[in-house]
């Protein structure tokens, strides 16, 4: 699958991305890191110039709720976007592990994934974008 990797508008990190990057690619996908501080405005953009068959967007500050958030909604708001599989994950909530709560606006946002930062989460991914793999082949 060709996925692009992104960090949220106000998470400057890159090691994450580093990381998640040659995950993914060890795992056989094909990576289009837009790096950190990403809008949603270019996450849409670069959506559109790359037609990735998921995104997956990464947050270390603790503001990946509201970030995706956003990101997730204009994508959404878009008609060639919208049924864009879009995973969400890291440190998602200042207080740590992301609770019910965040997760669910995330969802109703329309995040189809909403991982942590805890040791399952990067299995749940893999076995998130294989359920997409599926419908893509």
């Amino acid at each position: 699958m060709k996925i692009l990797l992104s960090g949220t508008a106000s998470d400057s990190h890159t090691w994450n991305l580093v990381y998640l990057g040659l995950f993914l690619e060890e795992r056989g996908h094909d990576v289009v890191a837009l790096g950190p501080c990403v809008s949603p405005g270019l996450l849409t953009a670069a959506c559109r110039r790359h037609a990735p068959d998921a995104v997956v967007l990464s947050s270390v500050n603790g503001h990946g709720h509201r970030d995706a958030r956003a990101a997730v909604r204009q994508l959404r708001a878009e008609a060639d976007l919208a049924a864009l599989p879009v995973a969400v994950g890291g440190k998602l909530g200042i207080a740590g592990r992301s609770g019910e709560a965040e997760a669910d606006r995330l969802r109703e946002a329309g995040c189809d994934a909403v991982l942590g930062d805890g040791p399952g989460d990067l299995e749940a991914l893999c076995a998130f974008l294989a359920a997409r793999a599926r419908v893509v082949a």
